[in-house]
């Protein structure tokens, strides 16, 4: 149990994705915009994310390894988190359609979602059995998501400050971003 808390507190605020590793900006960048976006876009992931992390982990361990097909672990892993993103792309389609169409092009952005392969091809290098890398997957998504709905919330207070035309757009989200990071690296003291 005290290695799952571990791996959750370290996966989610020590060494988060975004703000540590430097995986998943696109959509950190392009749907951090308003609170309600990220939010959907944080469930969107923490859904593909857990489940991915559990499916490649089996797959890993069960087919790829006793087959000598370790090699194939990227093609395959990209193959089941395109599966989950269309599954979850036809689900908001149906159940939700203003998030659907809020988040637009991001959506099926989440399969090339580098975070997502990255904690796949992550857990299989810690040699995480199944349970540590649901868990591993599953803090990892909650740290994209907590990331990214603190970078919508800024976004959306930024919208009103006078910055200067040089910083506006892109390079302030930037400069943000980096010192959103450096808040981040104060919870290395936490494990």
């Amino acid at each position: 149990m005290k290695e799952l808390i571990i791996i959750a507190i370290g996966s989610a605020l020590v060494n988060n994705v975004v703000l540590s590793q430097f995986l998943g900006l696109c959509p950190f960048i392009g749907v951090s915009k308003k609170v309600e976006t990220a939010s959907g876009m944080g469930i969107a992931v923490i859904f593909v994310m857990t489940i991915s992390s559990a499916v490649t982990s089996l797959i890993y361990d069960f087919i790829l390894v006793p087959a000598g097909f370790e090699y194939l672990q990227t093609i395959v892993f990209i193959l089941i988190i395109a599966a989950l993103v269309q599954f979850v792309e036809m689900f908001l389609k149906k159940a939700m359609p203003p998030l659907y169409n809020a988040l637009g092009v991001y959506l099926p952005l989440i399969t090339t979602n580098c975070a997502v392969l990255g904690v796949a091809i992550k857990s299989v290098q810690k040699e995480y059995a199944f349970i540590p890398s649901v868990v591993n997957g599953f803090a990892t998504a909650v740290g994209f998501t907590i990331a990214i709905i603190i970078m919508a919330g800024i976004r959306e207070k930024m919208e009103y400050n006078d910055i200067t035309p040089a910083l506006r757009g892109t390079p302030i989200v930037l400069i943000t971003a980096g010192l959103m990071a450096i808040a981040f690296f104060g919870f290395a003291g936490i494990i």
